[in-house]
């Protein structure tokens, strides 16, 4: 693991966030997306102080920022003591250098900041793997700034050359630790893929969703288990199976790493191994924060990602919308004759909506309040009973004699271990 974390974690940095309005991000946008960076940098040990957005037609290639704000943010840090400037998108290495000149201060775009939290979070040998290998690949063409201290300072004999030899051999470095790491994480692949034709032919439920959604929490209701779960972003990286038994049907629950918007190819790349939970998943569990004001772009942002991890997802999918004890909606004046908004739009009328597109393979549930959850398993019963038939055919009359003694004695259908 790369020693030098980008936030101290010994005592919390006073930051301020830089975003910015293009042809491609309306301000509204930009404002969710600097409440997702503000919720970034405080889980990384960050105090965000002040947030500066500028309207371009698109970033300023050489300090993303025009002139003007780059000069009113270093007033502003000289003023109030500030540390470390966070930006919401990716920064060139050439726009790091250039903007590290004006500020004289540390900074960070928003894949570094991620790389921080993930070094953070991740505690067993494959999660730190797979964070070191994101590291340093995110590294290696940053490097050219890192060795400033031994460029020429002028010509002369004697004097050619060894910043440029320096970079070269730190480069061969850290290729070959990437190199390492592959080949680390292929042999993990290989043990991981040993270990799932270990299980047998139990069902595999596989919990995807945006970060922060609650899926450790409805792991652990579901499974009485104790997986780490927090309210905050990327609490856990590495994968948790469980089994679980709903009245008389077991199947493997897994809990995967939560997604992000803006998330590069790399980071996917390096939890490749992580991830093939999701790709030999039998059913997918799609968890969803209903009550975040952004939930369906973030809906979007999972589905372009398991695309990209596993292609045209071919495969039972359950949704289910979470948190409905935080929702809330401000009805529309009668009077008001303005497209209705997110905000204007009742629980109900989501629930209608979602039924519809998902043929109601859909539920909405509070897994923090217990609310709705006997619906929940109901559901995971009914699709985990499907995909054991056709691999068992010979146990369906159990089932169908477990079907009347169920409805005769009232059983409540609880999960357990």
């Amino acid at each position: 693991m790369i020693e030098d974390n980008i936030i101290n974690k010994e005592a919390n940095e006073r930051t301020v966030l830089v975003g910015l309005v293009t042809l491609r991000q309306t301000e509204a946008k930009v404002k969710e997306y600097l409440d997702e960076l503000d919720f970034l940098a405080r889980t990384a040990g960050a105090e965000p102080e002040k947030r500066f957005i500028q309207k371009l037609e698109y970033p300023n290639p050489r300090t993303y920022v025009g002139k003007g704000k780059l000069e009113e943010i270093r007033e502003y840090i000289d003023d109030n003591d500030i540390g470390l400037v966070i930006f919401d998108d990716d920064l060139s290495p050439k726009q790091v250098a250039n903007i590290e000149r004006e500020l004289k201060v540390k900074i960070l775009d928003r894949t570094s900041l991620i790389l921080d939290i993930f070094a953070k979070r991740a505690q067993t040998a494959t999660a730190r793997t797979q964070v070191e290998l994101a590291q340093y690949q995110y590294l290696l063409p940053r490097l050219t700034r890192m060795w400033t201290h031994l460029e020429r300072q002028r010509g002369g004999i004697g004097m050619r050359g060894p910043g440029e030899t320096q970079i070269e051999t730190d480069r061969r470095i850290i290729l070959d630790k990437i190199s390492r790491l592959k080949e680390e994480l292929q042999h993990i692949d290989r043990q991981k893929s040993i270990q799932r034709k270990n299980r047998g032919k139990l069902t595999r439920v596989a919990l995807v969703g945006y970060t922060n959604v609650g899926k450790s929490t409805l792991m652990n209701l579901l499974s009485k288990s104790d997986v780490f779960a927090e309210n905050k972003l990327f609490a856990t990286l590495d994968t948790t199976v469980r089994k679980v038994i709903i009245d008389n049907l077991p199947f493997l629950l897994t809990d995967t790493v939560g997604f992000i918007r803006k998330l590069p190819t790399h980071l996917v790349d390096s939890f490749k191994s992580t991830l093939d939970e999701v790709r030999e998943a039998d059913i997918l569990v799609h968890v969803v924060d209903i009550s975040h004001p952004g939930f369906e772009e973030q809906i979007e942002v999972v589905n372009k990602t398991l695309r990209d991890v596993c292609g045209d997802v071919d495969k039972p999918i359950i949704m289910v919308f979470n948190k409905i004890d935080a929702f809330s909606y401000t009805p529309k004046d009668p009077d008001d004759l303005t497209p209705a908004t997110r905000e204007n739009i009742s629980l109900d009328e989501f629930k209608a909506t979602w039924m519809a597109k998902m043929n109601n393979n859909c539920v909405f549930i509070s897994a923090k309040e217990r609310i709705n959850i006997d619906a929940l398993k109901e559901l995971l019963y009914e699709k985990a009973k499907e995909i054991h038939t056709e691999r068992f055919p010979y146990n369906d009359f159990l089932f169908q004699k477990y079907d009347e003694d169920y409805d005769e004695t009232d059983n409540d259908g609880a999960a357990g271990n």
